[in-house]
C-alpha cells in the first residue's frame, strides 16, 4: 500500500479508494491492523527537520569579513595593551553575534508551529465502534467522521456528505468555506477546486461528512508545504550582501596598505619595528570601529518607529530591506480587503440599490442608483432585507470593538444590509417568530423558513442561488409591493452583471401559506413563490489600501495581488484598488502550464494571480527576484510560509495569520492592513538614508587618518597621529557624532523617490567622490597644521594634539553636511534633530580633557595647545564645511 499513498483520489469512485486502502465503510479499521499501518506509516505527524546545532549558529555569526576586520582590530589593540578599546571593540562583535544569534533562533521554531497545526482530536471508526482520539493516532484507511467545529486531521477522500462547508482559507487562500460533495471528479482538478476532498488542519464551519484517510505526516498537502519550507533557500537581504561586498573589499584593501607602508618604510632603511608600529596604525585608521554599531542601532530605531506604524520587525536587516523594495506581492484577502464579506448592491423591484459602508458593521446607507437615499423604501426592497434577516442562522455581535459574525460571513453581510435598512435584527424575530426551517442542502442549492406573520397567516422566506430561487418562481414583487409577471431573462441579465462586478450574488423570495401549516418541506415551497429581488456581496477592499496602493505606484514599487479566490472576483478588487492591467488575471492553472522562460516574461506583466497553489507562490517570488526585484511578499495561512520564508522581506498577519506564517515572515502587521506596508516601506526608506549618511560621514575620517599614515611613510617623516589616537578619534567620534545621525527625521520626498536599484552600492560615484575629496582635505589640513606647529617650535606632541583636534573638528562640521545627502542644513530645518547639537556638545568637552587633563595626556599623548592652535583648527574646519556645500549644491545643479 505504500505505493498509493499521496496519490491523487479525487478523480476515483469512493469506493474504489476504500478497496485500494483496504478500508471498510461501515466497520472502519480494526485495532491489529491500525498497529500494523502505524508501524508502516508511522504517526499522523509532520517530520521537523534536523538543523544546525546552536553552538554552530553561535559561531557562524562571527563567520563574516567585517566581523574578521573588527577582530583583528581586537587583536592589535591588545598588543597594545589598550584593554578598554580592546574591551569596546570586541564588545560590539560581541552584542551583535548575540542579536543575530537570537533572530536565527526565531526562525527555527517555524517548523514546531507548522506540526502543531496538525495536534488536534479526531472521530474515528475502530472495529465498528466511534472512538475520539489524537489526530497524531490517524492511519491510512481511518473511517473519519466530521462535523462542524472539527479540525480536519488528515488528507481524506470524502465518502458520505451532508451539507459539509469547510474553511480551507489557510491551504488555499479561498476567502469563504468551501462547499464538499462526494462525487468523482476530472482528473485535472486543481487543488483548491476538488470538493470531494478535505486537507489537514482545514476547519469544518458546517454539515456533517464520513471520509477515508488517505494521506497522513508529511505525505499530507500541509506535510509538502512543511517540505518546502524545510528546503526553501532563506536569502540575505540586500543590505547584507552589500555591507558583506564592501566589508571584503576593505579587508584586502586595508591588508594591501599595511603591507605597502611596512614594505616601503623598511626599503627606504627605518626601523622594522616603528614601521610594523606604523602598518598597525594604519589598519586601525582604516577599520570602521563604529560602523556595526551604527548599522545594529539605526536598524534597532528603525524598528521602534515601525511598531508604532502597526509593524512589528522579527529580523533587524528587514528594516532596510523594505526600504528596498520593488515589488508587493499582496494577499487579497483581509490585507487589501476587510476579510468580511458586505452587501454592496440589491435588486429589487426592478431597480437597482447601492449600499455603504463596510463589513458587519451597521453603519451604512441603502441608496437609490443615482446616489439618493430614497424617501420610502419600496415594499419589494424592505422584503428582500427582511427575508435575509429572517431566513438566517447567523449572529452579528460587537467584541473589542471589532464588528463579527458568528456563523456563515454570507449571512452575516445579509444581516447587516437588514440593519443598514432600519430592520432590528430583535425587533424583526419577536413580530415574525420562526415555526419551522428547511436548512441548507448542496443538492437543493437553498434554505427556506417559516414564520407567523404579524397580521395573521404564516410566511415563508427562502434564500438560494438564483437557479433554485427562479425555479420556484412565477411572479416577481413590484416596487409598490403588487406581484407582477416574472421576466426571467431580465433577473438573469441583471445575475451576470452583478457577478462581471466580481459579486456574489443570492436570491430571495417568500410565500404565504395557511395557519395551519406548522411544518414545511420541500414539496410546500416547490413552486408557487414571489421573486423578491438579488442581494450581491463581495469582501470589499480597504479604503486605506486604496490610498497606500497609490502611494506605492508613486514611490515606484509595483503591486501585485496574489489569492486563492477566483480570478473574477480577483479581477474586481484589483480593479477597486487600483492595481494596474487589472482586467488581465493569471490563473494558477495557466502558471502550470508556463515554462519558466515565459514566466519571467509574464510576472512583469500581470498583476493579479488567482487560484494559485503554495508551490505557484513560491515560484512567483523566484520569478520576480530572478527578473532582480527586492521582493515583500505578505500572507497569512499555512500554504503562504515557503513564499514568505523565500521573500526578501515575508509579511505575516497578526490577526489572521497562523503561527506558522508569522514564524517564517521578517515583519507581523498588527492590523493585517496592507496601508501599514506602505508606512513601513517609508520607515524602511529613510532608515537607509540615515545608514547612508552614517557610512559616507565616518568613511572620510578613515580614509583621511589612512592617507596620513601612509603619506608620513612614504615621505619618511614622523607620524602626525598614533594609532592610540586614531582609536580615540574613531570610537569618540563614531558614538557622540556619527550616531546622532539615526535620529534624523525622514526628509519630506522620501516617497516621491523610485525604489534604488538592487544592484546600486550602497555608495555611489557621487557619494565617493565626495568622501574621497574629504578625506583628502583631512589629510592636507592635518598634516598641514602639523607641520605648521613643529616649524613654530611645538613639541611632537602638540602638533599631534593638534592634528587630533583638526581630525575631530572636520568631523563635527562635516557632521552637518551629512544631515542629508542632497539638500541643505538649513532646507531639511537646522533644528529639526536635537541629539546634533547635544552630541557636538559633549565632544566639544571630550576634546578638551583629552587636551587639557595630565591623566589624558598620559594615556593618548597629547599636550595642551594655544589660542591659535585652535583659531587655525576651527578655520581649516569651517572651510572644509563650505567646500563640501558648495560641491552638494554644484552636483544638484547637475
Amino acid at each position: 500500500m505504500d505505493n498509493l499513498i499521496g496519490r491523487h483520489w479525487h478523480y476515483l469512485p469512493a469506493e474504489e479508494v476504500i478497496d485500494l486502502l483496504d478500508g471498510n465503510k461501515d466497520q472502519g479499521l480494526d485495532l491489529f491492523e491500525v498497529d500494523h499501518r502505524r508501524e508502516q506509516f508511522g504517526y499522523n505527524v509532520l517530520t521537523t527537520k534536523k538543523g544546525k546545532g546552536p553552538l554552530l549558529r553561535f559561531l557562524l555569526q562571527f563567520h563574516q569579513p567585517l566581523v574578521y576586520i573588527l577582530l583583528a582590530a581586537t587583536v592589535i589593540t591588545l598588543l597594545l595593551q589598550e584593554w578598554v578599546d580592546a574591551g569596546v571593540i570586541f564588545g560590539v562583535v560581541l552584542v551583535n553575534s548575540i542579536i543575530g544569534f537570537l533572530q536565527e533562533s526565531k526562525a527555527v521554531k517555524a517548523m514546531e508551529a507548522l506540526a502543531r497545526t496538525m495536534v488536534t482530536e479526531a472521530t474515528v471508526l475502530r472495529s465498528g465502534e466511534k472512538r475520539r482520539i489524537s489526530s497524531a493516532e490517524v492511519a491510512p484507511g481511518d473511517i473519519v467522521l466530521l462535523q462542524s467545529g472539527d479540525k480536519v486531521p488528515a488528507d481524506m477522500r470524502l465518502i458520505s456528505v451532508r451539507d459539509l462547508h469547510v474553511d480551507e482559507s489557510a491551504l488555499t487562500g479561498e476567502s469563504v468555506a468551501v462547499e464538499k460533495c462526494d462525487k468523482i471528479l476530472p482528473h485535472d482538478t486543481i487543488l483548491a477546486d476538488r470538493r470531494n476532498m478535505v486537507y489537514g488542519s482545514s476547519l469544518v464551519t458546517y454539515g456533517q461528512a464520513v471520509g477515508i484517510v488517505v494521506a497522513i505526516g508529511d505525505a499530507t498537502e500541509v506535510g509538502r508545504i512543511s517540505e518546502l519550507l524545510a528546503t526553501t533557500e532563506e536569502l540575505e537581504t540586500p543590505l547584507l550582501r552589500k555591507i558583506a561586498r564592501f566589508s571584503k573589499v576593505l579587508l584586502y584593501v586595508i591588508l594591501a596598505l599595511a603591507a605597502v607602508t611596512f614594505g616601503v618604510g623598511v626599503f627606504r632603511g627605518q626601523s622594522a619595528l616603528d614601521m610594523f608600529m606604523a602598518a598597525v596604525a594604519l589598519a586601525v585608521s582604516a577599520i570602521p570601529e563604529g560602523l556595526p554599531a551604527a548599522m545594529t542601532i539605526t536598524l534597532a530605531i528603525g524598528v521602534a518607529r515601525m511598531a508604532r506604524k502597526q509593524a512589528i520587525i522579527r529580523k533587524l536587516p528587514a528594516v532596510e530591506t523594505l526600504g528596498s523594495t520593488t515589488v508587493i506581492c499582496s494577499d487579497k484577502t483581509g490585507t487589501l480587503t476587510e476579510n468580511q464579506m458586505t452587501v454592496q448592491e440589491i435588486m429589487a423591484g426592478s431597480a437597482l440599490f447601492k449600499v455603504t459602508g463596510g463589513g458587519y458593521e451597521p453603519a451604512g446607507k441603502i441608496l437609490t442608483s443615482a446616489g439618493e437615499v430614497p424617501g420610502d423604501f419600496p415594499v419589494a426592497l424592505t422584503e428582500c432585507l427582511r427575508c435575509g434577516l429572517l431566513c438566517n442562522d447567523s449572529l452579528v455581535v460587537e467584541k473589542e470593538e471589532r464588528w463579527t459574525v458568528q456563523g456563515d460571513p454570507t449571512e452575516g453581510a445579509l444581516l447587516a444590509a437588514a440593519a443598514k435598512g432600519g430592520l432590528s435584527d430583535r425587533e424583526i424575530n419577536e413580530k415574525w417568530p420562526r415555526l419551522d426551517s428547511i436548512p441548507f442542502e448542496s443538492e437543493h442549492q437553498y434554505m427556506a423558513t417559516l414564520h407567523a406573520a404579524p397580521e395573521g397567516g404564516h410566511v415563508v422566506y427562502a434564500k438560494g442561488s438564483v437557479e433554485a430561487m427562479l425555479e420556484r418562481c412565477r411572479r416577481v414583487l413590484s416596487s409598490d409591493g403588487e406581484p407582477a409577471n416574472l421576466d426571467t431573462g431580465a433577473i438573469l441579465d441583471a445575475v451576470e452583471a452583478m457577478a462581471a462586478r466580481g459579486l456574489r450574488v443570492l436570491a430571495f423570495a417568500r410565500m404565504e401559506l395557511p395557519e395551519e401549516k406548522q411544518k414545511i418541506f420541500h414539496e410546500d415551497v416547490a413552486e408557487g413563490m414571489i421573486f423578491l429581488g438579488l442581494q450581491g456581496m463581495i469582501d470589499p477592499p480597504r479604503a486605506e489600501a486604496v490610498e497606500a496602493v497609490r502611494n506605492c505606484h508613486s514611490a515606484g514599487i509595483r503591486v501585485k495581488m496574489i489569492t486563492g479566490d477566483h480570478a473574477l472576483t480577483a479581477s474586481a478588487i484589483a480593479g477597486q484598488i487600483g492595481l494596474a492591467h487589472a482586467e488581465k488575471v493569471v490563473t494558477g492553472r495557466e502558471l502550470a502550464d508556463m515554462s519558466d522562460t515565459e514566466l519571467l516574461e509574464t510576472v512583469e506583466d500581470v498583476s493579479v494571480y488567482a487560484r494559485v497553489a503554495p508551490e505557484q507562490k513560491l515560484r512567483l517570488v523566484e520569478a520576480l527576484q530572478a527578473n532582480g526585484h527586492i521582493v515583500a511578499m505578505t500572507g497569512d495561512g499555512v500554504n503562504d510560509a515557503p513564499a514568505l520564508k523565500r521573500a526578501d522581506i515575508g509579511v505575516a498577519m497578526g490577526i489572521t495569520g497562523t503561527d506558522v506564517a508569522k514564524e517564517a515572515a521578517d515583519m507581523v502587521l498588527t492590523d493585517d492592513n496592507f496601508a501599514s506596508i506602505e508606512a513601513a516601506v517609508e520607515e524602511g526608506r529613510g532608515t537607509f538614508d540615515n545608514l547612508t549618511k552614517f557610512i559616507v560621514w565616518t568613511l572620510p575620517t578613515n580614509i583621511g587618518e589612512g592617507l596620513v599614515i601612509l603619506a608620513a611613510v612614504f615621505l619618511g617623516t614622523l607620524l602626525p597621529i598614533l594609532a592610540v589616537q586614531i582609536l580615540w578619534i574613531n570610537m569618540t567620534t563614531a558614538v557622540l557624532l556619527g550616531l546622532m545621525l539615526v535620529f534624523e527625521p525622514k526628509e519630506w520626498d522620501i516617497m516621491d523617490r523610485p525604489p534604488r536599484l538592487p544592484a546600486e552600492p550602497i555608495l555611489t560615484p557621487m557619494l565617493i567622490r565626495r568622501m574621497l575629496m574629504v578625506g583628502g582635505l583631512m589629510v592636507l589640513g592635518a598634516f598641514g597644521l602639523f607641520k605648521w606647529e613643529l616649524a613654530s617650535g611645538a613639541e611632537i606632541t602638540e602638533a599631534r594634539t593638534v592634528a587630533v583636534n583638526l581630525f575631530v573638528m572636520v568631523e563635527l562640521f562635516y557632521l552637518f553636511n551629512c544631515r542629508s545627502l542632497t539638500k541643505s542644513v538649513f532646507k531639511i530645518g537646522f533644528f529639526s534633530n536635537p541629539w546634533i547639537f547635544g552630541g557636538c556638545a559633549v565632544m566639544v568637552v571630550l576634546q578638551i580633557l583629552f587636551t587639557y587633563v595630565p591623566v589624558m595626556n598620559t594615556a593618548f599623548q597629547s599636550a595642551p595647545i594655544g589660542i591659535g592652535s585652535w583659531i587655525r583648527i576651527l578655520a581649516v574646519s569651517i572651510l572644509v564645511m563650505l567646500i563640501v556645500g558648495v560641491e552638494k549644491r554644484y552636483t544638484n545643479r547637475n
